[in-house]
């Protein structure tokens, strides 16, 4: 194998999968690095976008999509993968590249609402009919039921469940950290594996027939419904959830070489657009804008949630406490 094939090679590997979305002889290249899980939610954002920027600008411009877990594309974005934007499921993953030098440390002021365009919350995918009778919390725990949902180390899907079911037992009476420590190392005792993110969870879940519940994003469940069909499962909203935030950034020194700033920005602002919150609600993500989810109400259930924020100090303390090497994750897990 010559030497440039396999450059090439390693740069598919790397990206993950690239998807692009390129007018003939686009004047500008625009690559966006996001999570899995939004391959369809970007799918139909970039023509939205391209369409809206050469109306106003008279540029065509190309958008290519790198979608893998969020961590995994992180750590490519940090070892050399030219992202103009980043857009992911977790601030962790957002401050890492800013601890790199790569994303502006202030990334989180640079949009509104903490850089997060839309919103989701963690909720129970279950076999047709809820065989198992689940209804919250408490009922993954139990002794026999199966529970599937992606390595929480590693990715953010996975740290929003462990972190959703953590805050749920700190919310019971008497609830402390040796409790939640406790509830949880049950419930991951009841995984038989970890997927390596969300989309590998929902593939074992529905297309393996692996566990009798997938906890994932409430996104998640339409996505499934698009490919298998409704009638192949039941969604269980619990008595309370995590809200997910999915932060966006402009990898700084990506755009100063390339000059895409001004192009990267836009792309970037044009998710708060009613085009772009619009394209959040039909992929079931939950809009920001107040007009935009009254009109999408009726497909978003209301369920008490709460933030990484008000029950964890924020990221910041949260994935030193539970992720990093000594957390709680790896007391459950050596325990287990």
């Amino acid at each position: 194998m010559s030497g440039s094939i396999r450059k090439l090679l390693a740069g598919a590997l790397l990206a993950g999968c690239v998807i692009g979305v390129s007018p003939a002889f686009a004047q500008t290249s625009l690559l966006n690095v996001s999570y899995d899980v939004a391959r369809d939610f970007y799918r139909d954002y970039n023509p939205l976008f391209q369409k809206y920027w050469q109306e106003k600008t008279g540029e065509t411009i190309e958008v290519k999509q790198s979608h893998a877990g969020s961590s995994k594309q992180v750590r490519s974005v940090a070892d050399g993968l030219e992202a103009d934007v980043v857009t992911m499921n977790q601030a962790p993953d957002v401050d890492f590249l800013a601890e790199k030098g790569l994303v502006a440390k202030d990334y989180a002021r640079k949009f509104p609402n903490n850089a997060s365009p839309y919103t989701s919350t963690m909720v129970f995918i279950v076999r047709a009919g809820n065989p198992k009778g689940l209804r919250d919390w408490p009922d993954l725990v139990k002794s026999g039921v199966q529970v599937i949902l992606p390595h929480p180390k590693n990715t953010g899907n996975g740290r929003y469940s462990y972190l959703a079911a953590w805050g749920y037992a700190l919310g019971q009476p008497g609830g402390n950290d040796g409790t939640a420590l406790e509830f949880v190392g049950k419930l991951l005792k009841n995984a038989p594996l970890f997927a390596s993110g969300g989309r590998d969870a929902t593939t074992t879940f529905m297309q393996r027939k692996i566990g009798d519940v997938l906890v994932s994003f409430e996104s998640e469940a339409e996505l499934i419904a698009k490919e298998f069909g409704k009638g192949e499962f039941d969604v269980v909203y619990p008595s309370l959830s995590i809200l997910a935030e999915f932060p966006a950034a402009i990898v700084e020194k990506v755009v100063d070489k390339k000059g895409t700033r001004k192009e990267a920005q836009a792309y970037l602002e044009y998710l708060w657009s009613k085009d772009g919150q619009e394209n959040a609600a039909k992929n079931y993500l939950r809009p920001r804008d107040a007009e935009v989810s009254k009109k999408y109400a009726a497909q978003f259930p209301p369920i008490k949630t709460f933030t990484v924020d008000e029950v964890f100090g924020g990221w910041s303390q949260a994935s030193p406490a539970h992720f990093k090497d000594g957390g709680s994750f790896d007391q459950i897990y050596k325990s287990n």
